[in-house]
């Protein structure tokens, strides 16, 4: 396909990784959590995450919340051990692990799908050993890299240099007349501080700096294609994994997996624009911890939305999907009266198919990013989880409401936010 596109429905290894929650209050207070952990530790469970709060029971005792991967233990002897030494133990729903701090990322980042050298028979570059050790060597320095790094600088060669002059000029061509409005406004910023040239392949960390300023989302280089739900999960701390290597020099205008034509000329621009960075990190936040079957719901959104959207803009429609906006091919076709376009709809944009070899049958036009992002919230609250989840920004971290205590902090918060609007608001009056 003309562009390339971040195949989120491809078939995907399965995560066996899974966490178990066990709630229980101890017959001994003073020795008991020791020996509570001695247990998880003889049976070889780890523990991911462990909290004490008061007992819901009313009793005073204090209870203990604890996450657990029992992937490499043995959890049932584990439970039944402790039962000896507690007074009460719960089992809740096995849950699918996911981060709470930025810095976890660094669990998952490497457990790509398809990476470096890797490719299918039919890509362009399958045949071609120069290509594909060019394409290890720059997917080693996403292997090797770690939160709060510097991102690596890649020392691009003539050859790569010209395949993205070649998408650079001719997508720039498609830009005024055929991407958002948003999308035009961030472009010229990119050019004026990130380096985007004919002639120059920007750099990650240039682009992860410039947009942290602007929407507090960042660039972290990857070396394939991640799972739905990890890469999702990136987004719900602003993080955008990204590519570092390019498509192969016969085709500049076709890559069969995203690249970093497809990431800097398509992504980037519009994680810059505000509300739509927003609409971006609430996609993520609403994957973690959720079910399978809504990872495949919201993976099929992101693909309508984040990699193929359309919105309508003074009457027009225009292009703001990254597939979009990094293919010369379909940014034509996708505005013809060719394809069939449908209002975004998330309960229902989230059971279609879509093919990922060629141009989509269907499209789906969404309002605004504001509208899109109301109706992702509404969506999102129907994903059976028993938890909501809070992104804090000033620890970079993500906060698993529970409890009335919380939701009262939280509230207060909002309320101090909302007393400062209010104060600002009489000031300019």
């Amino acid at each position: 396909m003309d562009g390339g596109q971040r195949n989120t429905n491809k078939s995907e290894t399965k995560d066996v990784e899974g966490s178990t929650s066990i709630v229980f209050s101890l017959k001994d207070n003073f020795n008991g959590l020791g020996n509570a952990l001695k247990i998880f530790q003889k049976h070889k469970v780890d523990i991911q995450h462990i909290e004490s709060r008061s007992s819901k029971t009313g009793t005073g005792d204090n209870e203990f919340f604890v996450s657990c991967d029992s992937q490499n233990g043995v959890l049932r002897e584990a439970i039944d051990e402790l039962r000896t030494i507690t007074k009460t133990l719960s089992i809740q729903e096995s849950q699918p692990w996911f981060p709470k701090r930025i810095e976890e990322l660094d669990r998952f980042a490497n457990k790509v799908l398809s990476a470096g050298a890797e490719l299918q028979a039919d890509h362009p570059g399958f045949s071609d050993d120069v290509y594909k050790a060019r394409r290890k060597e720059i997917a080693q320095i996403a292997i090797n890299y770690r939160h709060g790094q510097e991102i690596p600088r890649v020392q691009y060669t003539e050859v790569e240099i010209d395949t993205w002059r070649t998408v650079f000029r001719e997508l720039t061509k498609l830009y005024p007349t055929n991407a958002c409005r948003e999308f035009n406004r961030s472009f010229p910023l990119l050019i004026d501080t990130c380096g985007y040239r004919e002639d120059n392949i920007p750099q990650l960390e240039d682009i992860s700096k410039f947009l942290k300023n602007r929407t507090g989302f960042r660039l972290r280089p990857v070396a394939g294609l991640l799972s739905a739900r990890d890469f999702l999960a990136g987004l719900a701390f602003r993080v955008f994994h990204a590519t570092q290597y390019i498509r192969h020099p016969s085709r500049p205008m076709y890559t069969p997996e995203p690249d970093v034509c497809h990431e800097l000329m398509g992504h980037v621009p519009l994680f810059a624009d505000p509300a739509f960075a927003q609409f971006s990190q609430e996609l993520g936040l609403a994957s973690l911890g959720a079910p399978d079957e809504y990872i495949q719901k919201l993976s099929t959104c992101y693909w309508f939305t984040v990699e193929f959207g359309l919105c309508r803009q003074e009457g027009k429609v225009k292009a703001y999907g990254a597939g979009l906006l990094s293919s010369f091919g379909e940014l034509e076709y996708c505005l013809t009266e060719t394809p069939e376009l449908r209002p975004f709809e998330p309960f229902k944009t989230a059971e279609q198919k879509y093919p990922i070899t060629e141009f989509q049958p269907v499209y789906y036009v969404a309002e605004s990013f504001e509208t899109s992002q109301a109706q992702m919230r509404a969506f999102a609250a129907k994903i059976p989880r028993p938890f909501t989840v809070h992104y804090n920004a000033y620890t970079e971290s993500v906060e698993v409401i529970t409890e009335k205590d919380q939701v009262i902090s939280l509230l207060r918060a909002i309320k101090g936010d909302l007393d400062l609007a209010e104060q600002a608001l009489k000031m300019i009056q």
